[in-house]
Order: structure tokens, then sequence, then C-alpha cells
């Protein structure tokens, strides 16, 4: 394809599904303007590790997937620190700092954002964890950390209560639902991998609210729905994250009504021909899986990128969108795995209990496994994997587990 107007293609949002978004429309042969607008002022940047070695390695310097001279090898113009804040369908025009942006095709790749806790007040001492810049503020600020308190028991939260817990602070989790993880996980692998806290000296407190931070410039403790004050110097926010689609509020595309994120079809493009979108913030239905889905996760975001990109670009050849999700964590220096959907009628660990060192589970729904979770079994997620992908039986995915089980006897 080349540019019908010169406009070309406009990739809103400086992150992975961005950045593949442009990689992939170079490699499939588009000659035209492509234009990457980011609001950070940093080139696309790996985000696992933001709650990870990054946190507790102080010389640690974050991942960039790409450097200036790649970029122009690419024939891309970058606009860094600039932010999108409204969309003219009829004119194809994006407003970019305040001016309008032209495209023939738009991607919308900007992410989630951090979910932040209601009605806090100006302390410092409370810290979200979503980008470099506030990766780098919660580094510094738990150097000196004794007493953390992280609010969520989510990813983000468990990871940097396992960071804070290495540098040899005092961790409680508050976590408001009876068991941690329940939506990607289900609530008995949820209920599993919660255990790792309190196996590595962390207390979790499921079914518990915060009801107040108090402090003086500084906080210096929080109240507990239980009644109980917990002294903390450290306040870590991981209570989700929502789709970064406020500027899309009144652009006429269509938006999930209970999280605002975008609703494609199966090929990622929205309610508008000439707009797709890639990543976190995208609802679409995902035929491998059979349901509607949106993912937060970094294998997602690459790939869905460039197939946003590819058929955007080039709608003869568009396909539809089809993945087994695949995400991972690492706690405690553990590491949960996840493929397919939590979504199922039954969950069976097969071989292994849920304390143990190393567990698999497998989700049933019919006869056929649509998941699998694992602790420390890295080899064995990546078969799951691909049996789910190819519409395995439970009974298949039994026989696997078992026969990795015998082989390691």
């Amino acid at each position: 394809m080349t540019s019908t107007t010169g406009a070309g293609l406009v990739v809103i949002g400086g992150c992975l599904a961005g950045l593949r978004a442009v990689q992939a429309a170079r490699r499939g042969g588009f000659r035209g303007r492509i234009v990457l607008v980011g609001r950070e002022h940093q080139l696309p940047y790996d985000r696992p590790p933001l709650s990870k070695s990054f946190l507790t390695e102080q010389d640690a310097e974050p991942t960039f997937y790409i450097d200036e001279a790649e970029l122009a090898g690419l024939d891309v113009e970058l606009r860094l620190g600039a932010e999108a804040t409204g969309v003219d369908l009829a004119s194809r025009t994006v407003t970019v700092g305040g001016a309008p942006l032209a495209y023939d095709k738009l991607i919308v790749a900007t992410g989630a954002d951090a979910r932040p806790l209601a009605e806090t007040p100006p302390l410092t001492g409370v810290h979200t964890l979503r980008t470099l810049s506030e990766a780098a503020a919660l580094r510094h600020a738990l150097r000196d950390a004794k007493n953390v308190v992280i609010v969520g028991a989510g990813f983000i939260g468990s990871e940097v209560a396992s960071s804070a817990r290495t540098l040899g602070a005092r961790v409680t989790i508050v976590e408001a639902a009876a068991t941690p993880l329940v939506r990607a996980l289900g609530e008995t692998v949820g209920a599993a991998v919660s255990g790792l806290h309190g196996r590595n000296g962390v207390r979790l407190l499921r079914g518990t609210a915060l009801e107040k931070i108090v402090g003086d410039g500084h906080i210096t403790a929080v109240t507990l729905s239980t009644g109980e004050t917990l002294e903390t110097d450290l306040l870590g926010v991981g209570v989700g994250a929502a789709p970064a689609t406020g500027w899309l509020r009144d652009s006429g595309l269509e938006l999930h009504p209970v999280d605002g994120g975008l609703v494609c079809d199966a090929k990622l493009r929205t309610s508008n021909e000439h707009v797709y979108a890639a990543g976190d913030l995208v609802h679409w239905p995902n035929a491998l899986m059979d349901t509607t889905m949106r993912l937060e996760n970094w294998t997602n975001a690459a790939d869905q990128g460039a197939r946003a990109a590819l058929n955007a670009l080039f709608p003869e050849k568009a396909q539809g969108y089809e993945t087994v999700p695949y995400f991972w964590s690492d706690w405690y220096g553990r590491r949960i795995q996840f493929v397919g959907t939590a979504t199922a009628e039954s969950v069976k660990f097969v071989d292994s209990l849920p304390d143990d060192d190393r567990f698999t589970a497998l989700y049933r729904t019919g006869d056929r496994v649509i998941g699998a979770a694992t602790l420390d079994e890295p080899r064995l997620i990546m078969k799951l994997r691909r049996l789910i992908a190819a519409r395995g039986s439970w009974y298949e995915a039994v026989e696997l587990v078992r026969a990795k089980s015998v082989s390691t006897r």
C-alpha cells in the first residue's frame, strides 16, 4: 500500500504495541509516511522489569526496544513527549500537542493507565507503577523504606511486594477480595499462588480495604477496614489499570460500556474503517478461545500491534487476530506462567498440589483444555499452549503433564 493522500499511517502510543505496528508496516512493504506519537519522552522500553529487577538493582538500566539509529532506518517521524487529545473521524485528523495531524490510517495503541486510589491526600511516599519515571521514583523510595504497605495483590502489587521484601523491608499486602487474582487465574489457582506471600515472609490481608492514609507531608500510617493501623513509610498502589481512552470519549468510536476500552472486530478494526487498535485497550472476539477478550500482557501487545498494522495497510490480506493468551509473573525468585483462559467449568492440579514447589493446574470446559497455570514449569507451559491452540482435549493435556512428571522422577 502507498499513502493515498500523503498523510500515511499514524500510530498513537510510543509503547511496545505501537513500535511493533511501525516495524510490521515497514516489513510488510509500506513505503508511505509513518508518524509514531508517544506521550512519554523516552523511546519505547520494556515494562515488565520495572516491577522486578529494576526495583531491586540500583544500577539497573531500562531496556529500550529500539534506538534512534534503528528508528531512522525505519524512516519514522517520531514525536515523543506529545499527547493525543482527540480525533476527528470525518476529516481523518488526530489532535497532537494542540495541532491537527492528518492520517490515512490510524492505529490507537495508548495502552492503559494505573488506577489511582480515590481521595488520596497529597502526601509523598504514595506510589503507583506504570511508567519508567514512576519506577525510578519507587526504586529510590524503596532504598530507605522499612515498612511497606501494598494495596492490591494482583501481579503488579505482588511483584512490588516481592521486590520490597528482597530489599529487606517489612511488607504487608492489603487486598479487598477474598481471593486475589480471581479474574486472571480463577479462585483455585489464585489462592495457590497467593500462598507464596506468606511462605516468603509477606503478610497478606484478604477481604480488607484501606480506609485512611495518615501523614504530615509524608505518609506515616494507614488505617484498615478491620480497624487495624499499620505504620508505613511507603504505600504502593496496585489496584489495576484502566484503558487510556479518555481522549477518545467524544470521538464517535465505540467504547466498551464497562471499562472504556476500544471495541474492535476480529481484524482489530474499530467502529471506524480507518482506525485500528492494539494492546491493553482492545476488546476483540478471539475466535481461538471462543470469547471476546481484553488482555493486558506483553505477548499480546507485541503480536496485536503487528497484526493491526498489516490489517490496516493491506486490507485485501487482512486476517483475524487469534491467540492463546500467555503471561508470566516473577515473585520471590519463582515464575508463575499462564496460558489460555481462566473462565472454565473446572480446574484441577495434575500430579501436584497447590503448595508444592512446582505445580501444574489445568482448566477444563467440556472435553477441551482451555487453560493452564504453572509454577516453575517453563518448558511444560509452552507445550500446553500449543495444545490449547490445536484445540486439544483435556485428556491429552493430562497425559502431557503426567509424561513430564514421569520423565523428571
